[in-house]
C-alpha cells in the first residue's frame, strides 16, 4: 500500500513538473493549441505570429461606388497605408494565462480571429477624398426651384437624394480600416431626402403641372422625317405675364400662349415650305446645281395648322399628325423631289427622266430661243396636266402637237414635228417660244410613263 502511494506521488510530481515546464515554455509565446485567423501560432512570439498573419493578409484597396454612377478606388500605396497585427497579438498574448494552456485541450479557447491595425497618411487620404468631391465644407442651403433652359423648364430639387458627405467620409474610413474591398455609398445610407417647407411643397405641385404640360405627344410627320413637339417647344406654349410669371386660369391651371403656338407653326412652315425655294440638285452631267424658283413644292396651310395645334395641345392629344397643305408636292419633307423626276439641262440641251432613281429616258431637246429673250426659265416645276392632240397658240404662232405635258404656266414638254434635229446650240438662234421641244418617239414614251405631280427640274 505504501509503495503504491509512493509510486502515485512520483507520477503526480512528474506530471506537475511537465505541466509547469510547458507553462514556462508558453510564457514566451502563444499557448498550446492557439490558432489565430486559421494559422497555428503555438509557441510563436508576437513578431513571428505577426509575420505569419501578414503573409496571408493581401489588401488591394477599396473601390467606392458613389451612388450616381461614379466610382473611385483608394489604393494602399496612394495613402502610405501600413498593416500590422502586432498590437492585437500583444493584447491577446497578455490575456493568455500560460498555466491554463490545458483549457485549449478541452475547449475552443485557442481559436481566435483578429483584425489588423491599419494606419495611413491622413493628408494623403484627405486629398484622395477631395479629388472625388468628398470634402469637409459645410453644405449650402438646398434649393427647390423651377428653372428654364434650352430644353424647356426643369426642376432643381436639392432636397431630394442629398449626399451626406460626413456620413460618407465615416463609411469610407471605416471600410478602409476594415480592409473591405467594396463600398456602395447608397447602400451605406449616405443619401437622404430632406424635409420640405410649405413653399417648397407648392413649388413641387407647380412642377407636376409643368411636367405634364411639357409631356406633349404630338409628332409632326414631314415626309420621312418626324418633328416631335419636345419639352423645349411645349414649354414655350406656357403663357407668362409681363413680369415673366406663370398665368393661371380660375381653376389654377396653366394657360396656353396662342401667339407661341402660332410662332411654332410659322417656324415649322418656314423650315419645310418649298414652293419657290432654292434647292441644291445633283445634275446628271455631274455638278451640283442651285435651282431657284419654280411652282413645285409643299406649302403648309398655316392658319389651319395653328387652329389644329391649339386644339390638339389643349386637348392633350397624342398622335402623329400630317399637316394640312395649301400646296402639296409629290413628296413631303426636306427632300420633296424624291427619286422620280424629269430633269431638263438647258445648257447641254438634254432631257432625262428618272423612275425610282433609274434613268429610263435620255434625249436631246430644244428649249427657248435665248437670242430673242425667250429662254426657258429655270426653276423646280412639275407636271400638272397631260393632253393629247392640242394646238398651242401664241401672238405669232399656232402649233399642233400630239403630246402636251405642261410644267409651268404655258411652258411644257411637247413634240415638234417641224424639227428634224435636236440638241447642240439650236436653242440659241432657232429655239422655241419657251417650251421644251422633244423628239416624237421620246415624248410619246414620257407621256405614257409620267404621272401628274412629277417634279421637273429645269436649269442652265
Amino acid at each position: 500500500m505504501k509503495g503504491c502511494l509512493i509510486g502515485a506521488s512520483v507520477i503526480l510530481i512528474s506530471l506537475l513538473s511537465m505541466y509547469l515546464a510547458l507553462s514556462g515554455y508558453y510564457r514566451g509565446g502563444f499557448s498550446y493549441g492557439t490558432w489565430i485567423n486559421g494559422i497555428y501560432c503555438t509557441g510563436k512570439s508576437v513578431n513571428e505570429a505577426n509575420e505569419e498573419l501578414l503573409s496571408q493578409c493581401s489588401y488591394e484597396g477599396l473601390a467606392v461606388h458613389m451612388g450616381d454612377g461614379r466610382f473611385f478606388t483608394i489604393l494602399p500605396t496612394e495613402v502610405d497605408c501600413t498593416i500590422t497585427f502586432r498590437e492585437p497579438l500583444t493584447e491577446f498574448l497578455e490575456n493568455q494565462n500560460p498555466y491554463l494552456w490545458v483549457d485549449n485541450l478541452i475547449g475552443e479557447g485557442g481559436q481566435k480571429e483578429l483584425l489588423p491595425q491599419v494606419s495611413y497618411d491622413e493628408k494623403l487620404f484627405e486629398d484622395k477624398l477631395k479629388s472625388f468631391g468628398i470634402t469637409r465644407r459645410p453644405r449650402s442651403k438646398e434649393r427647390v426651384e423651377i428653372q428654364k433652359g434650352d430644353e424647356g423648364y426643369f426642376l432643381v430639387n436639392e432636397r431630394q437624394d442629398v449626399f451626406d458627405e460626413a456620413q460618407a467620409r465615416e463609411a469610407i474610413e471605416d471600410a478602409f480600416l476594415s480592409l473591405e474591398t467594396e463600398l456602395d455609398l447608397r447602400e451605406a445610407g449616405c443619401y437622404h431626402n430632406l424635409p420640405l417647407t410649405k413653399e417648397m411643397e407648392d413649388t413641387l405641385k407647380l412642377w407636376d403641372k409643368i411636367a405634364e404640360w411639357q409631356d406633349c405627344g404630338i409628332i409632326y410627320q414631314m415626309g420621312e422625317e418626324q418633328v416631335p413637339i419636345d419639352t423645349g417647344a411645349a414649354g414655350e406654349f406656357i403663357k407668362l405675364d409681363e413680369a415673366g410669371n406663370f398665368v393661371f386660369d380660375p381653376q389654377g391651371n396653366l394657360c396656353v400662349d396662342e401667339e407661341k403656338i402660332g410662332a411654332f407653326v410659322e417656324e415649322l412652315a418656314d423650315r419645310y415650305d418649298t414652293v419657290g425655294a432654292s434647292r441644291q440638285f445633283q445634275s446628271t452631267r455631274g455638278d451640283i446645281i442651285t435651282v431657284e424658283g419654280g411652282i413645285y413644292g409643299n406649302e403648309i396651310d398655316r392658319e389651319a395648322e395653328k387652329e389644329y395645334l391649339l386644339d390638339a395641345f389643349v386637348s392633350r392629344k397624342r398622335e402623329i399628325h400630317t399637316p394640312v397643305y395649301s400646296k402639296m408636292a409629290k413628296e413631303q419633307g426636306s427632300d420633296d423631289i424624291g427619286d422620280t423626276y424629269i430633269e431638263v439641262d438647258m445648257t447641254d440641251q438634254k432631257l432625262y427622266y428618272y423612275v425610282d432613281g433609274e434613268l429610263v429616258i435620255e434625249t436631246p431637246v430644244v428649249t427657248g430661243n435665248t437670242s430673242l429673250r425667250r429662254g426657258t426659265p429655270s426653276g423646280t416645276n412639275y407636271v400638272y396636266a397631260k393632253q393629247r392632240n392640242r394646238t398651242l397658240r401664241g401672238p405669232d404662232y399656232a402649233s399642233f402637237v400630239k403630246y402636251w405635258i405642261p410644267v409651268c404656266g404655258n411652258i411644257g414638254i411637247h413634240d415638234a414635228s417641224w424639227r428634224s434635229t435636236y440638241g447642240g446650240e439650236i436653242y440659241k438662234r432657232n429655239g422655241s417660244h419657251g417650251c421644251i421641244n422633244t423628239p416624237h418617239d421620246e415624248v410619246s414614251k414620257l407621256y405614257e410613263m409620267v404621272e401628274v405631280g412629277t417634279p421637273c427640274i429645269m436649269f442652265y
